[in-house]
């Protein structure tokens, strides 16, 4: 079993969003397992600064997707974006300055941090999208279909 594990009640778009977020599950597994069997200082920081960069670029990208449909929440979402990257950062800090205790704590914030604000935060962007999402195969899909059917 995975120290972290994707489940249903973490999809939000079935698309580049969950796909970045499978991608980081995997990235905390990896780091999880690097402290977790004594890695040195030097794997755990290169794995560090990828999980980091990566958090970076899919906020970026989920912050782009939010801005596109029209996000009602998207600045306070963005707030969150930025606090946990300062927070990240003065982690990984702490973690290059040699702090062990650090090292463990990361891979369990960054499951915790990252589940929570998947099953909370981002789950009002799945919340947001579904009306849309209905909306789109009925005007496109269903209308469209059904009037092959009509006589003219």
């Amino acid at each position: 079993m995975a120290y972290f594990e994707w489940a249903d009640d973490l999809v939000i778009d079935q698309g580049l969003i969950d796909q970045d977020h499978r991608h980081l599950i995997e990235l905390v597994n990896t780091l999880h397992t690097a402290t977790s069997q004594g890695c040195g200082q030097e794997v755990v920081g290169r794995l560090l600064q990828a999980l980091t960069a990566y958090t970076q670029e899919h906020f970026q990208r989920e912050e782009q997707v939010m801005a596109s449909v029209h996000f009602p929440h998207l600045a306070g979402h963005q707030q969150l974006h930025r606090q946990f990257m300062a927070d990240l950062a003065a982690l990984q800090s702490r973690y290059e300055m040699g702090s062990i205790a650090t090292a463990a704590q990361l891979s369990s914030l960054l499951r915790d941090w990252l589940s929570l604000h998947i099953r909370r935060s981002d789950r009002k962007l799945r919340e947001y999208l579904l009306p849309r999402s209905r909306q789109d195969r009925v005007v496109g899909g269903v209308v469209g279909d059904c009037t092959a059917y009509l006589d003219n």
